[in-house]
């Protein structure tokens, strides 16, 4: 059956539709064109110069270079801190695809332990994605050749060359110079603080303790950087600009390595301190704390097991007894003392005082007993502290007070850091009566008097801080900053490291100042003197103050016997002199732990130490 055709009903009116349709098409064409022509007169002639950069970026790459960090010496010239070269196998994560079968490829080709690879793992996650992160530092030749070998099966895996910080004479100057390690989120953190980051787009490790954190800045250096042509694969077609880094400092300092030799051989296994300074300008001859260890093991990142081994040793040789050692100052502190009774006229020049081996407060029973259980007979300011005489002092100290000795000491510089050119330093203490009520919430007491009044109780200090506060009976109230660096050099030139001596107190008789070094004279240079044994025969003039810190309390009859205590609660020898006599040129603290009297042991180590200084002619002047 035929369909039925439909014949048009209107031709116009379907011809205008048409039209219309027509029409508008062509303006929606022409609207196109035009957002075309706009958009492009904006990209090729309004944003010429954004896209232009745009387009640099992708062809330009600009590459960081890392200054070389300035060397450390020893005040003649002996490498102390300097810059190895060694090869590290390092991966960019961004490059890598699979991260876990690359790792496990590589430590089947080479020695590459599971905490090295988890740690790689945990700076993966702190670092971005593009930066080269070290796996492994250190490779011998046979590692390197073997990962060159193999290098084209790895995808952003390659072997760089840098050069690494070493420290050639191992522990004999960690807590003087510190060490470096890798920049953590702290150290990110500080450098965005003071706006020093920017700085260190090219460096992996920054000072972490000692010398090397104290002049960061200066053993840096200046980023340089370079502006490399590449290809759409990112790889170098040339150089086309480089500026190039500025080298840190090198730092030159006082330090003598052959006296710091001889702190090492002397202490051997024993615990303390040892630190010598002129008391002239503060330049620090000798710092050298014990035990010690290996600064060059947390160059490349300590293992656990080793660090743990350092934090959990009963010695803690990673406290720095130098300047972090609080100790009892004991009778090293009678000079000082005895100065402040002599100033208030609480005892002059011809005081005496009968001793008869204690001393006793008013309406007390309590015997507080001096070291020569029968006593020393009749003492004055001189015999008191030649012999050091217990008695002489706590009868001095209470009447003093303690509010005049702990407000005359901390002028002295006692309670208050040294300043030394290193950050780890403990505070100590300088007892008082609002101090104790703080603290304790306890009123002061005559007996607490009594004990400070040789040094004891609640009265402590470091070997660093006794030095500098001795110092000051040595230059008439004059207290010297101590430093270990002397010299700051590159290539615009030198620049000298020196600090002004700080007044302290102002002596109404400048004669008393003669009295103490002539009673620590008289403590080396006469038979009665506590450091006279340690002295004999020696062939400079010297003057000083032993001393015995008691780290228990002993029962009112009871004698001390060292053998019946646990060995660390043992005295202390403490000891800290000068030479020569007449114009110091050198003054010495020393620190024993548990090792018992300081005319015994302390002593006889600064003896062995004056007498190297003067032997190898370290006191001469360059």
């Amino acid at each position: 059956m035929l369909r039925k055709r439909v014949a048009m009903q209107d031709v116009e009116a379907e011809s205008r539709l048409f039209s219309q349709r027509a029409l508008v098409a062509m303006l929606l064409v022409m609207l196109a064109f035009g957002v075309i022509i706009i958009n492009m007169y904006h990209l090729q002639v309004k944003s010429y110069q954004v896209y232009q950069t745009r387009s640099e970026g992708n062809r330009i790459k600009v590459v960081p270079l890392a200054p070389n960090r300035g060397l450390i010496t020893d005040r003649n010239g002996i490498l102390l801190a300097e810059n190895r070269p060694v090869f590290s196998l390092e991966l960019v994560p961004e490059q890598v695809e699979d991260m876990t079968a690359t790792l496990a490829e590589l430590a089947s080709l080479i020695s590459i332990s599971e905490e090295q690879q988890q740690s790689f793992l945990k700076e993966v996650r702190q670092q971005r994605r593009f930066n080269s992160i070290a796996l492994k530092e250190q490779l011998n030749d046979e590692e390197v050749a073997i990962i060159a070998v193999n290098q084209h099966r790895f995808p952003g895996v390659t072997v760089e060359a840098r050069l690494s910080r070493h420290y050639p004479f191992g522990n004999l100057f960690t807590h003087a110079l510190g060490y470096i390690g890798r920049i953590n989120t702290n150290d990110l953190k500080r450098l965005e603080d003071s706006d020093q980051l920017a700085n260190y787009a090219a460096t992996r490790d920054i000072g972490k303790i000692g010398l090397e954190r104290y002049y960061e800045t200066e053993l840096h250096g200046t980023m340089g950087y370079q502006e490399v042509e590449v290809n759409n694969r990112g790889r170098l077609i040339r150089v086309l600009r480089s500026v190039p880094a500025q080298s840190g400092k090198n730092i030159q300092l006082n330090l003598d390595v052959g006296l710091q030799l001889t702190a090492q051989q002397i202490l051997l296994d024993k615990r303390g301190a040892i630190v010598a300074m002129d008391p002239r300008d503060g330049a620090v001859l000798a710092f050298y704390s014990n035990p010690s260890y290996d600064p060059n093991l947390f160059v490349h990142g300590i293992s656990s097991s080793n660090y743990n081994e350092l934090l959990n040793s009963p010695d803690r040789p990673l406290i720095n007894r130098v300047t972090q050692g609080i100790y009892p100052p004991a009778s090293t502190i009678k000079p000082h003392l005895a100065l402040l009774g002599l100033e208030t006229n609480t005892i002059t020049p011809s005081t005496r005082i009968w001793d008869p081996g204690f001393f006793q407060l008013p309406g007390v029973e309590h015997r507080y007993r001096d070291w020569k259980r029968w006593g020393h007979g009749w003492v004055d300011v001189y015999s008191a502290i030649v012999e050091s005489c217990d008695t002489f002092f706590y009868d001095m100290g209470v009447k003093l007070g303690i509010d005049r000795i702990s407000d005359y000491m901390q002028k002295l510089g006692f309670g208050e850091k040294s300043g030394i050119d290193i950050l780890e330093e403990s505070n100590t203490n300088m007892p008082s009566r609002g101090w104790k009520r703080a603290r304790h919430n306890q009123p002061w007491y005559h007996g607490d008097t009594v004990a400070v009044s040789i040094g004891q109780g609640y009265w402590t200090s470091s070997p660093m801080q006794l030095l500098t506060t001795t110092a000051v009976l040595l230059n008439d109230g004059l207290r010297p900053t101590p430093h270990m660096a002397k010299t700051l050099t590159n290539d615009a030139g030198s620049e000298q490291v020196s600090t002004a001596l700080q007044p302290t107190v102002n002596v109404v008789n400048t004669r008393n100042w003669q009295v103490i070094r002539d009673a620590m004279l008289q403590t080396v240079n006469t038979p009665k003197g506590t450091a006279f044994n340690a002295f004999r025969n020696a062939s400079y003039t010297s003057g000083g103050k032993t001393g015995t810190a008691q780290l228990v309390s002993i029962a009112q009859d009871a004698k001390y016997d060292a053998n019946a205590l646990d060995e660390r609660l043992r005295d202390n020898a403490m000891y800290v002199g000068y030479a020569p006599a007449e114009n110091p040129s050198i003054i010495i603290a020393v620190t024993v732990e548990n090792i018992g009297g300081g005319g015994s042991t302390a002593a006889p180590i600064a003896r062995q130490m004056l007498d190297y200084y003067f032997s190898a002619g370290v006191n001469n002047d360059e």
